[in-house]
């Protein structure tokens, strides 16, 4: 047998490539090259630059950090290379030969024309980030991409007729108030003839008299999505995009007239108008489809748990709205929180309801029963549309978790200074909170507040690290993969609780050591990183490792609702390639590092 046949036949046996047409993979065949090496010589170090894939046909291959600590053990049919070569060619580790190894040797050139021209390989190496990800689906885009910049602004003082003129000398449907340096307002086409026309106003009264002052707004990192979602809930046609009072750009209807995130805005549009919280299920119930789509549609998983939040965000929106029409407007301001994966923006098809109420210190015991009534009309309805009672009573229901201010300062106070092992754990769940509905204002100081006392008190981050530890990777003996040994998930990995979990606990840690505001993981891992919280290369490792395991979960669960069951967080490990299970053991191996970096004292810097 020649060479390239009898690499082809060893290719057939490889998966994705078992995947190709016989023509194409006899061509790929043509242009690899076969490399044997002996124990104890390296395939490529740390910072050298990678051109190729390397395919393991037989012997054994170790993976090394730029420490020397060892990831992982290759074996027939593994590869690797890919890390480098889908994040700029200069290697992260290094990869030394154990046993003897003979390995095929694939050109970068090739491996991203297969990847550009056939879906099951683009797919199979999408698992990782790569900048040669989808970034051309107009939902997923950030805003910045897309919005009007310098959008046409005017002074507070300009006349109505002459603010107007502007606007059908320029044919646009709305003008922004104020200077670019501190945006104030917002006229429209609607409120020109809604406040002006039909009432009869002078047009030589200033502008700002008819603005729609602190409109609302998203920052240019926001998805083309969110604006869309913001548009439906809110019934508005114009979302100016603004930093830190500055007015970047403005986007509008017509601007999303191609949006590609139809259906989860479809679902945010009946839920936000919906007269009850059994039509509100109607929309939820449709949850997992759109799950589905979005996973098919080749979104990454921060992109999905985004969307699917926002359609629990809106029905609790909602569902507040629908309460004060009931028991009349609140007796003093309120803030309903969401915490776990609502308040991170991380729901997947499986959710359940974590929320509490921080109420103004104005409110006195009569007012109780008002907030008691509410927390019951909008914890009833969340559970009616699927997101089912909290077991751990983490419900504004609770009046523990229904209070003034001032006793939620107590709280975290008295968190901060006992650390025990309650304490613990309701730091971490509460530091995960998130403004839903009502007056935000009673959050924002106390987030920021909580966050200087945690971040000065070194007994409490020792302890919150230590209680960050207690969820594990699953690794065993050789850090090979670790299944649940009984009970009904017997054979099979919580992709949750010793998947994603871990990561999300590490990024509350960098949290909490940095005085990081965000609080969805992704976003606190790259300030981590941003801020120094975190090494540089340690941070963008646990990134790829999150980014791995997140998305092999929705895909599970995208995977089972497919085929007619309830979706989940357990995956039987034997249902993987072997590329799948070396990764995703590469993968809890990061996690597992990081954590003993975190509790041997040295944070995240080691």
């Amino acid at each position: 047998m020649t060479l390239p046949a009898a690499l082809t036949q060893f290719l057939a046996s490889v998966h994705p490539y078992d995947s190709l047409p016989d023509s194409v993979l006899a061509s790929v065949a043509e242009v690899c090259d076969v490399l044997t090496l002996d124990a104890g010589e390296a395939v490529f170090a740390v910072g050298d630059t990678v051109a190729h894939l390397y395919i393991i046909v037989e012997g054994e291959i170790e993976i090394t950090d730029e420490t020397g600590a060892q990831l992982s053990i290759l074996g027939t049919r593994n590869s690797f290379g890919e890390r480098a070569l889908l994040r700029g060619a200069l290697a992260s580790r290094t990869a030394t030969v154990t046993a003897a190894a003979t390995m095929i040797v694939l050109p970068s050139d090739t491996l991203f024309t297969l990847i550009d021209t056939h879906a099951a390989v683009a797919k199979f190496f999408d698992r990782r980030p790569s900048p040669r990800g989808n970034t051309n689906d107009l939902g997923t885009l950030q805003i910045a991409k897309l919005m009007t910049r310098d959008p046409v602004i005017c002074p507070p003082d300009t006349p109505i007729r002459k603010a107007a003129a502007l606007m059908h000398a320029r044919r646009i449907s709305s003008i922004c108030v104020g200077t670019p340096a501190q945006f104030q307002g917002i006229v429209t086409l609607r409120d020109m003839n809604s406040r002006v026309i039909a009432e009869g106003m002078d047009p030589t009264a200033p502008i700002s008299t008819i603005m729609t002052t602190d409109p609302l707004t998203l920052a240019p990192q926001a998805l083309v999505t969110d604006v869309l979602h913001l548009m439906v809930e809110r019934g508005i046609g114009h979302v100016p995009i603004v930093t830190g009072g500055a007015l970047q750009g403005i986007v509008t209807q017509t601007d999303l007239t191609r949006a590609q995130a139809k259906s989860s805005a479809e679902l945010v549009g009946r839920v936000a108008k919906a007269a009850s919280a059994e039509e509100m299920a109607r929309a939820t119930a449709e949850i997992p489809q759109v799950l589905v789509q979005l996973v098919d549609a080749g979104n990454r998983h921060e992109v999905i748990t985004r969307l699917i939040t926002d359609i629990a965000d809106t029905a609790t929106r909602r569902l507040l709205a629908l309460a004060e029409q009931t028991l009349g407007p609140p007796p003093v301001p309120y803030v309903w929180l969401a915490c776990g994966s609502q308040g991170r923006q991380e729901q997947t098809g499986v959710s359940d309801q974590d929320n509490c109420l921080i109420l103004s210190d104005a409110m006195s015991d009569a007012d109780m029963p008002y907030f008691a009534a509410l927390a019951k009309i909008v914890s009833d309805g969340l559970d009616v549309c699927g997101y089912f009672y909290c077991p751990g009573d983490m419900m504004a229901t609770n009046p523990r978790w229904c209070q003034p201010l001032k006793v939620w300062r107590e709280y975290f106070q008295s968190w901060i200074a006992k650390p025990n092992p309650e304490a613990q754990m309701l730091a971490s769940v509460m530091f995960d909170l998130r403004p839903i509905g009502g007056d935000d204002s009673l959050f924002n100081d106390l987030q920021r507040e909580t966050l200087e006392a945690s971040s000065k008190n070194s007994i409490f981050r020792a302890h919150m690290i230590s209680n960050s530890l207690k969820h594990q990777p699953p690794l065993g003996l050789l850090r090979g993969l670790a299944t649940i040994r009984s009970g009904d998930h017997r054979n099979q990995l919580d992709l949750k609780h010793n998947g994603v979990v871990p990561i999300v606990d590490l990024g509350r840690i960098y949290t909490l050591q940095g005085k990081l505001l965000p609080v969805n993981t992704r976003a606190r891992l790259e300030a981590a990183i941003a801020a120094g919280a975190v090494s540089s290369s340690g941070g963008a490792d646990l990134l790829d490792a999150y980014d791995l395991v997140a998305n092999l979960r929705l895909k599970h669960q995208a995977d089972q609702i497919r085929s007619g069951q309830d979706p989940s967080n357990y995956l039987d490990p034997s249902t993987l390639s072997d590329f799948e299970r070396s990764h995703l053991r590469d993968a809890f191996v990061v996690v597992k590092t990081m954590q003993s970096a975190a509790g041997s004292g040295k944070g995240a810097l080691g």
